[in-house]
């Protein structure tokens, strides 16, 4: 039995993936949708398969969770406290100043 390759965290996802991606991201709530679409903008670019898969774990949550996280109000618990997700959390709190 042959295992499935998993794409290396530092590489760069295809085009087919960020499009999924961007899909899976819209949200309920217009705050999220700002934080979101201003991570996209200032790093779509640059994404990685690690940051990819933190951002697909904070996707998992309910807006609500989601937007506390973004707004620092609470910090990530549980399975959610791994480097990634914290990565992603870093670079989508980061102020426009």
């Amino acid at each position: 039995m042959t295992a499935i390759a998993q794409p290396e965290a530092d590489q760069t996802p295809d085009e087919d993936v960020l499009r999924r991606l961007r899909w899976r991201c819209r949200r309920g709530l217009l705050e999220n949708d700002i934080f979101i679409d201003r991570f996209f903008e200032q790093h779509g670019g640059q994404l990685t398969n690690a940051l990819v898969q933190g951002l697909l774990e904070l996707m998992d949550l309910s807006d609500n969770d989601l937007l506390d996280l973004l707004l620092a109000r609470k910090e990530p618990e549980g399975d959610l406290d791994n480097a990634e997700v914290r990565r992603v959390l870093l670079l989508m709190r980061v102020s426009q100043a």
